[in-house]
């Protein structure tokens, strides 16, 4: 006899809800290479300012992920086993401290443009990886998605070339935290089945907040957290703005649709970073760019309609 959450009405709503989540996720994420280069402007480095994005963020988490466990608890649920939890830790501190931190130290020698077109090839690391080590099946309809997603990439950072020496070190790191986050987001999934969603992203955060702080105490002084008002002002939207209302959106999204899903979706996060960047930096845009940014919405817009269908 089937359920509720069997009904097609059901799962179809279930998905819709996920890709919303997920839209909404990626346009709140894609602020935070705004944010930071604006912190970097006023002297921050890397690690402090990863730190401090840290330091404002765990508090949400810790009281959210108490609030989560006493909800557990009322409602008869089991005790999540400790190996469930370092579990949870691991791809948390895989996912939001080595690929964050790589990401950051990367948005020190290339653009923030730059960095958007490196960082979204994750949703291809995302659909191989499955493939190859998950079982996953490699759909036509998501190869034609990123063709048409890619394709508007190029075009809309074609410009977006970056120069000096520092070219290959931005670009590997920036590299680097792309493989991450696919991996990251594979693995999150089948850990979120298990915690639920809520109690993921705390048990995860919380852990890579503890990471980022341990690592700035360890190679500089405690006082360097002291930034620049601006650069503090930065700081607290990136830990709020662009970190925690984004990651409860993500493993939201990531407990309702497939990871593959999910991350495709996320290339609309470029065209958001595309829109502020005029808002905020004065950029403009051309024809070109604007037939970029169609691809882009073309291929979400269709991978979405077919993962429905």
């Amino acid at each position: 006899m089937s359920t509720v959450l069997d009904r097609p009405e059901t799962r179809s709503s279930r998905q819709l809800a996920g890709y919303g989540l997920g839209a909404l996720g990626a346009v709140l994420f894609s602020t935070k290479s705004i944010a930071i280069k604006l912190a970097y402007a006023e002297g921050v480095d890397a690690q402090t300012l990863l730190a401090l994005r840290m330091v404002i963020s765990l508090p949400f988490y810790l009281a959210i992920g108490a609030v989560a466990l006493r909800a557990r608890r009322r409602e008869g649920a089991a005790a999540i086993e400790p190996a469930l939890a370092g579990r949870a830790a691991l791809v948390g501190v895989l996912g939001y401290w080595f690929a964050s931190y790589v990401d950051f130290m990367g948005l020190e020698h290339i653009s923030a443009q730059f960095e958007r077109l490196i960082l979204f090839t994750y949703p291809l690391f995302t659909v191989v990886f499955g493939a190859l080590f998950f079982g996953q099946r490699v759909r036509p309809r998501a190869l034609l998605a990123f063709v048409f997603s890619y394709a508007g990439l190029a075009l809309l950072f074609a410009g977006a070339t970056a120069t000096g020496p520092d070219l290959y070190r931005g670009t590997g790191l920036v590299l680097m935290a792309a493989v991450a986050f696919a991996l990251y987001q594979l693995l999150a999934k089948q850990v979120i089945a298990r915690t639920g969603p809520r109690l993921f992203t705390c048990i995860a955060m919380s852990s890579a907040g503890a990471v980022a702080i341990g690592q700035f105490l360890v190679t500089h002084p405690s006082a360097a957290l002291l930034v620049p008002p601006r650069a503090a002002a930065s700081a607290v939207f990136l830990a709020i703005g662009a970190t925690v209302v984004p990651s409860f959106l993500l493993n939201a999204a990531l407990h309702r649709i497939s990871a593959q899903a999910n991350a495709v979706i996320g290339t609309l996060s470029p065209l958001a970073t595309i829109g502020l960047a005029a808002l905020i930096l004065g950029e403009t845009m051309s024809g070109t760019d604007w037939l970029g940014a169609a691809l882009v919405i073309a291929g979400v817009g269709w991978f979405t309609l077919a993962d429905r269908r």
